[in-house]
């Protein structure tokens, strides 16, 4: 009711006053009634809550909103109802949904918006269909971190879907699934936040699952079924597939009545093969199968093998670590890659053996207990090593095969024996390192045997030990025993001295030089000169010598002392003012 001016405002209510002064008569009813019915429209109309509004009027750019009770007409931006795909309500006489943010703002207009009122209407409808286990309609619209973002169709509310609840196995690709219309389970709601994660694997398990009670089903303990393949391993067992609809176990127990430490040793992926229904259950709805319970137990025949006996063996599998073979159907034993070979080393069982191969084995150990039987090829002849023993001593031919920075090895002719030669071994005279870069790959050698380990499979040889011997020039000599050296080099450390008469060098270190300590320079020598010195140290089984001119100097000092009785002694002997006469006729004269 509006009101022109003052004048106008006081005249109406004295009017209204006097119509109403007796609320018997019919008028004041009518009137009372009509209030209250505004009074009622009024008091349902709370912030926060989400009303029905009719559109009256549309212009270009606003929607107006008739909501009987309110004081003047909601206005919505017509650009929210396209971002919300609800332009068709644009329209004289549609309903529209809204929350009603503000019954009076500021300049006195009630503020409403529909998307929020959409979201709002959205959650509802999602805690409800949560809290039942409904599932829900929505669409993959984008890809986000971790997942993707799905929208509920009918209320256009998002939900994170995350890649792991994608599907039921792993999907490189999804644009397939984007924008289709499909179902999605509710798998965690946040109510405080407003977040929502839904789930596409846990729909399609579901259907999965009911399809998958049918199959299992159809399975009982005892039957035989035909043709599995082999789709994966674990390390507790196999798993096949059973025409393409139900995977089934075989537990590592199941596989063979032989020790299996891994599927992957007795089964290859794709292969076909028959099992044995030995459990159905139908709340797990899994199949347990058996491979080895449809023959019967052949390790019930071991009783017919003896060990250290020579057998023949098939080869039914290659391993990196070796062969199985079987003695019998059924009857599985492992060849280690250890067992096949005297001489080789780190062998491949891939590249000495093919499958169906049948080589002679010795079986080396049946654990009943274990059921585990163990067979050796290389038992099969005999030890090139042990037999090698007999030649310590002599003298053998061999073909440098490897060398590395401290050794070579020795392919010995007319056996196949890698033989080892250390550098140390190769000369007696120049330095070790040296002498080992002058041989190469294919070089021919004569080497002596030095040692042969049978049970390690090592054989040592040397080539110096076929060459005389030069510190063999030191026998019949012993310590404090006077030799003459020539000067090859000298260094700070002392001088590198070679015996005259033999071809070894050694060294004089610079404190065994002289006696006093002013003495002690190698500088006093150029090289190529001859000098006396001493044995000092000399050891025949290590090759070892040590020479001294100091002790020939301290040798030297205790004969005269010896001899003389004291270092005074040469006074007495004639001549020995010899030099006090000399200076007193140059002072005379």
């Amino acid at each position: 009711m509006f009101f022109k001016n003052k004048t106008n405002y006081e005249y109406e209510t004295k009017s209204l006053m006097e119509i109403y002064k007796d609320l018997s008569n019919p008028a004041s009813k009518e009137f009372e009634k009509l209030l209250n019915s505004q009074f009622t429209k009024t008091a349902n109309l709370e912030e926060g809550k989400i009303i029905a509004g009719v559109v009256n009027k549309v212009t270009e750019n606003f929607v107006f909103l008739e909501v009987p009770g309110l004081k003047s007409e909601p206005i919505l931006d017509i650009n929210e109802l396209k971002s919300m795909g609800m332009l068709d309500k644009a329209k004289v006489g549609e309903k529209i949904s809204v929350l009603l943010e503000r019954l009076e703002d500021k300049k006195g207009e009630v503020l409403v918006s529909a998307s929020k009122a959409m979201k709002i209407a959205g959650w509802e409808s999602l805690v409800a269909s949560y809290d039942k286990g409904e599932t829900v309609m929505g669409k993959i619209t984008g890809r986000v971190k971790g997942g993707c973002i799905v929208e509920h169709i009918d209320t256009g509310s998002l939900m994170f879907l995350p890649g792991s609840q994608i599907s039921d196995k792993p999907l490189k690709d999804i644009t397939h699934l984007m924008n289709e219309p499909q179902k999605f389970a509710l798998i965690k709601l946040d109510r405080q936040r407003g977040n929502v994660c839904c789930s596409r694997r846990e729909v399609i398990s579901t259907f999965k699952k009911e399809d998958k009670i049918k199959i299992v089903e159809k399975f009982k303990v005892g039957d035989l079924i035909k043709g599995a393949e082999v789709k994966g391993y674990s390390s507790f067992g196999c798993f096949f597939n059973v025409n393409g609809e139900l995977d089934v176990l075989v537990h590592l127990q199941e596989i063979s009545y032989s020790r299996v430490n891994h599927p992957d040793e007795v089964f290859t992926i794709g292969e076909k093969h028959d099992l044995k229904v030995i459990s159905v259950d139908l709340e797990k709805l899994q199949v347990g199968c058996s491979v080895k319970q449809l023959t019967p137990d052949p390790f019930e025949n071991i009783s017919n093998y003896e060990l250290n006996k020579t057998y023949k063996v098939k080869v039914v599998k290659l391993m990196d670590f070796g062969a199985f073979c079987e003695l019998e159907k059924g009857l599985s034993t492992l060849l280690h890659s250890s067992e096949l070979s005297w001489t080789k080393k780190n062998v491949s069982a891939k590249k000495m053996l093919k499958v169906n191969d049948e080589i002679d084995c010795v079986i080396t150990e049946i654990d009943k207990e274990k059921r585990r039987v163990a067979i050796s090829h290389r038992l099969t002849t005999e030890n090139p090593f042990k037999a090698f023993e007999k030649k310590v001593g002599s003298e053998v031919e061999g073909i440098v095969s490897s060398k590395n920075e401290y050794s070579i090895f020795l392919k010995v002719d007319g056996l196949d024996i890698d033989a080892f030669l250390h550098c140390n071994d190769l000369t007696y005279l120049t330095n070790a390192e040296e002498e080992l870069a002058k041989y190469k790959i294919g070089d021919k050698l004569k080497v002596k045997v030095l040692e042969v380990k049978s049970d390690e499979q090592k054989v040592r040889v040397g080539l110096r030990q076929t060459q005389p011997d030069p510190f063999d020039w030191f026998k019949g000599k012993k310590v404090k025993d006077t030799i003459t050296v020539k000067v090859i080099s000298t260094d700070n450390k002392g001088l590198v001295v070679r015996p005259v008469g033999m071809e070894m060098d050694f060294v004089i270190k610079k404190s065994q030089i002289a006696v006093a300590a002013a003495d002690q320079r190698s500088t006093r020598w150029t090289g190529n000169e001859s000098v006396d010195c001493a044995i000092a140290e000399l050891d025949f089984e290590k090759r070892k010598a040590v020479l001294s001119i100091k002790l020939l100097e301290e040798i030297d000092r205790k004969v005269a002392l010896d001899t003389y009785g004291s270092e005074a002694s040469g006074k007495n002997l004639p001549f020995s003012s010899l030099s006090d006469d000399l200076k007193k006729k140059k002072k005379e004269d």
